[in-house]
């Protein structure tokens, strides 16, 4: 496997879905039954008709401190990656977050180093180091050797303390010891190897997360296969219920058409970047990796898409990569209707500007959601990750955050003409409709109509009052009805009245 070009084989594909379509596997009979749980508009899965509606992309903010964390120590090398997790941890009130960091003396086979940070932005590498160093003697902050892409976890479930922690990592051996095995922990710090063998076919990179809905550990291992006749990177799922049998990985991520399309487009964006010019038999697109987030109602995920312009001057491919965003419902069916970075690249010569990777899950803080990203100034075929050449200086790897308010990555937005949404049937639980909305400009605002099957509001209900401002929790009102009882547990549809306004999710709460 090549040496760590950002990992240079790690990657990820997604499947080609088409756009708004529901999975077949949960194409309701009469009405979906979406409970209490915030319906993002991500999927549009509840939109049966829409008039005079935009739906807008939203890319995170970029921290203003970034980047947050640089390769500053000796036996991280001239970079580090948020190959790896943040987690945060209560019962040390904590956020703690491993990472993977370059070949080095130290640690000639790659390490697993660990952070800590009281707020989530200025962080500490305590020198707490549980593995010897080659070089011996020196303190660090290494916790696992010849290892790297750390997926960590805190089980406060698993009844034995020593599972308190588990983690997924890439084994960097030779096979057929090399490759994923699962990590215990009772402290994040002291790690075991768990598994005998590699839990799964994976050709480096895999990420995994815990599905706390499905009670799943979640696993996306790349693998390799052709794809309109290029072996190229791509992603399969397996799950376990134990983290110890894993079931066979089967493929869910795969580039499509779409993708290769854009292709030259985004090369352009990094144009003076590029070692080698392109090659169009070559020029296509793969995927590198995959973070995700679990929402109320789906599963986003933000796969690091790698664009290949050609093969690179001392090895690999050449090219970027940027993070976009992906949805499902069921794990298994992955909808991409936005191709564009959600996490936008630096300007030339900014830290982030050249290769983009995420850690495997987003974290939600307050009400925020929080995606640490690793961000590295160089791209994937670069001379300097074969050669000396300005490591340290004019080229490094470093790691910085995105943060979302919650659940705002997409809107459906009206203008100040105005626009409708009218949903598919579905059945709630709840007394109360709470809209994640903004609508501040003069005039604006979003009104609700309950949909009778006939398609016309309902007559005893009407139209709610008028949504305005900035809300994450606005609970809509209709006059001289106090909540939504009558309604719960029966199919119902609703229609949104927007005027200069975007609207984020909606959700029925019970008071």
């Amino acid at each position: 496997m090549p040496r760590f070009p950002l990992l240079l084989s790690l990657s990820l594909g997604l499947l080609c879905a088409t756009p708004n379509r529901i999975p077949a596997a949960e194409k309701p009979q009469a009405a979906i039954n979406i409970g209490s749980k915030a319906q993002l508009f991500v999927d549009q899965m509840l939109v049966k008709s829409s008039e005079e509606i935009t739906f807008q992309l939203h890319p995170g903010k970029k921290h203003p401190a970034n980047p947050l964390l640089k390769a500053d120590q000796p036996w991280e090398g001239w970079r580090i990656s948020i190959y790896g997790n943040v987690i945060y941890d209560a019962a040390v009130s904590k956020f703690r977050l491993w990472y993977t960091t370059d070949v080095t003396k130290d640690f000639p086979n790659f390490s697993v180093c660990y952070a800590e940070s009281e707020d989530g932005i200025r962080w500490n590498k305590p020198l707490i180091g549980t593995i010897d160093s080659a070089r011996g003697g020196r303190q660090h902050n290494a916790v696992l050797n010849e290892a790297l892409l750390p997926s960590v976890i805190k089980d406060d479930h698993d009844p034995d303390p020593q599972r308190r922690y588990k983690m997924v990592a890439y084994v960097h051996k030779d096979k057929p010891e090399g490759g994923p095995h699962t990590f215990t922990s009772p402290d994040g710090l002291q790690w075991t190897r768990l598994s005998h063998e590699p839990i799964c076919r994976s050709n480096d990179v895999i990420t995994v997360y815990f599905d706390e809905e499905r009670r799943l550990y979640v696993a996306f291992p790349k693998h390799n296969t052709d794809v309109r006749g290029q072996v190229r990177r791509c992603f399969a799922l397996s799950t376990s219920k134990d983290f110890v049998t894993w079931t066979s990985p089967r493929y869910v991520f795969k580039p499509d058409l779409i993708d290769d399309a854009g292709s030259l487009a985004r090369i352009e964006q990094v144009r003076s970047q590029l070692n080698v010019p392109d090659d169009p038999k070559l020029m296509r697109t793969e995927f590198y990796g995959i973070g995700v987030y679990p929402t109320e109602s789906c599963t986003l995920a933000f796969p690091w898409v790698f664009t290949i312009n050609n093969n690179g001057r001392y090895g690999n491919h050449e090219g970027p990569s940027e993070i976009q965003l992906a949805s499902s419902r069921d794990l298994k069916t992955w909808e991409r209707p936005f191709r564009t970075p959600v996490i936008p690249h630096g300007l030339p010569g900014e830290w982030d500007c050249g290769f983009l990777a995420t850690q495997s899950r987003a974290l939600r803080v307050k009400d925020e959601i929080w995606l640490y990203y690793a961000g590295a100034n160089y791209t994937h075929g670069s001379p300097c990750l074969y050669k000396d050449i300005d490591r340290g200086t004019k080229f490094t790897g470093s790691i910085g955050l995105a943060t979302w308010k919650l659940d705002r990555f997409v809107s459906a937005d009206a203008s100040a003409h105005g626009g409708t949404i009218t949903t598919v049937p579905f059945i709630f639980s709840g007394q109360r409709l709470e809209l994640n909305a903004v609508a501040t400009q003069p005039g604006a605002g979003i009104t609700v109509e309950f949909i009778d099957a006939d398609g016309q509001p309902n007559s005893v209900w009407g139209t709610s009052e008028r949504m305005t401002g900035d809300a994450l929790r606005h609970t809509v009102v209709w006059k001289n009805q106090p909540d939504l009882k009558s309604f719960a547990g029966k199919p119902v549809s609703l229609r949104f009245k927007l005027k200069d306004a975007s609207l984020f999710s909606f959700a029925f709460r019970s008071f």
